[in-house]
């Protein structure tokens, strides 16, 4: 067989995933059958004028789930599946799935997703491929608590290049998301602390406080930011802010507002100020804001970040850098902890970053969100002056605010439903209720396609002043 005819469809199903679907729905009906050969995947590709790199990766999956087998020097041929045990969800396509899982729209402007269309994968395979091929026995050790000595090191010397942070590896825990570091961070700070938070906020670090019995204190906002004179009155030992990209309304702080943050950390002896740099990799206009731990001059900030945004969700890699008087709390008392990164998984990161795979990838990824930024902004200009536009320049979601359209966002985000398309009410951010709710729905553009962007948008568009 050298000719697979496969009606590839120009839509947001990745054409890999298409090519698996098809090939796996005809082994599964017997049309093509047991031990028959498969095209090659260069014959493939020039036939179906895709690069191999696609082929490669349906033929993988197909490889990994048992549908089909390499054969060295011979090429792919088809299992016998008679007896492969198969769940009904795998006679269903990708696309599919996500439908009956969650994702029911046609146009979700997502907030958590991020477009993985363009992850190298084949570097990062690569990657796996020669670290496992070592035979490193000592990659299958629980290792340091803290985290891979190399690791912390190079993501030091990262943070210190590109985010201004003033640390040293020593300081550096790595774990496996950010709920658990801040799990971490609770023990290592102690019961009893009251917590001030951004409000509206990011819910799921709001959650993961409150889970661990934290009395935690809204503090309302304005256009600089988290309200100082409101972060006294909580009498806060602690406070959680996003000072480069407040997630979920996009402030960026300034120095000015920084500074006061500061001095409040510096009045007390035990307060602390927890620095969540949300998506600080991705700024459009400008230079890049350092970073609120670089400031910090009396050991006062708790930085955490992750590569969650960056590179992708699953990694599940995140770390935290200590003051110096935290972590000695918690190298007496917590690092009996294991490690919950797998230090395969991290002496991959180490070294997709150290041989500059993760500054092309982020330079790339910049230049693909600055793209689709600019077409949703430019779409939203031909709406005039009856919807305000925040919160753009920066992060991965802008902000749309409907107060002049005299109808509330909540019936607007229901009729957008309807109609295929899901935008997220601002409102559902906030921890505690305000006066005022914000007649606001936010827009995340990361996973969808400029098509698609653009379609979703015509269709908001016609649904507010159709």
């Amino acid at each position: 067989m050298d000719e697979l005819t496969i009606n590839l469809k120009n839509n947001e199903v990745p054409y890999y995933e298409q090519i698996y679907d098809y090939i796996k729905s005809q082994i599964q009906a017997g049309k093509i059958k047991y031990k028959e050969k498969l095209p090659s995947t260069r014959k493939l590709a020039a036939y179906l004028c895709l690069s191999r790199s696609t082929i490669n990766m349906a033929y993988e999956q197909l490889l990994s789930e048992g549908y089909i087998e390499s054969r060295p020097n011979k090429g792919y041929f088809v299992c016998n599946v008679e007896d492969l045990f198969r769940l009904d969800i795998q006679n269903k396509s990708f696309y599919e799935l996500k439908e009956e899982i969650g994702a029911k729209y046609k146009y979700d402007f997502s907030l958590s997703r991020i477009d993985l269309e363009n992850f190298p994968y084949d570097k990062w395979r690569k990657i796996s491929k020669n670290i496992l091929s070592d035979d490193r026995k000592e990659l299958f050790q629980t290792g340091s608590s803290m985290g891979e000595f190399s690791l912390r090191e190079t993501i030091c010397n990262y943070l210190y290049r590109a985010r201004g942070v003033n640390c040293n590896p020593d300081q550096i825990i790595i774990g496996a998301g950010n709920e658990y570091l801040l799990i971490l961070l609770g023990q290592i700070i102690g019961k009893g602390k009251c917590i001030a938070m951004e409000n509206p906020t990011y819910t799921q670090a709001y959650n993961t406080f409150n889970s661990m019995g934290y009395k935690v204190k809204p503090v309302p906002m304005d256009k600089n930011g988290i309200r100082i004179d409101k972060l006294k009155e909580s009498l806060a030992q602690l406070v959680y802010v996003m000072p480069s990209h407040q997630f979920p309304l996009g402030i960026v702080m300034p120095i000015t507002r920084r500074m006061e943050l500061l001095n409040w950390a510096n009045d007390g002896e035990n307060r602390y100020i927890i620095e969540d740099d949300y998506d600080s990799e991705f700024r459009y206009k400008g230079k890049p804001i350092p970073a609120l731990q670089g400031f910090d001059t009396d050991s006062k900030v708790i930085y955490m970040g992750t590569f969650s945004k960056s590179i992708a969700p699953a990694i599940r890699i995140s770390y935290m850098v200590l003051p110096d008087k935290l972590l000695e709390k918690y190298k007496k008392a917590f690092s009996f902890y294991y490690s919950t990164v797998s230090r395969i998984d991290q002496q991959i990161l180490n070294t997709f970053i150290n041989e500059g795979h993760y500054e092309r990838h982020l330079n790339k990824m910049r230049s693909i969100y600055k793209n689709k930024h600019d077409i949703l902004i430019d779409e939203f200009k031909s709406f005039d002056s009856k919807v305000e536009v925040s919160g753009e320049n920066a992060g991965l979601h802008i902000l749309i605010n409907v107060d002049r359209l005299n109808i509330s966002v909540k019936k607007i985000i229901d009729k957008l439903m309807k109609k295929g398309v899901k935008v997220y009410n601002v409102n559902d951010y906030l921890i505690s209720p305000v006066e005022e709710e914000k007649n606001t729905f936010l827009i995340g553009y990361a996973a969808n396609s400029e098509n698609d962007i653009i379609e979703g948008i015509r269709i908001i568009k016609n649904t507010l002043f159709g």
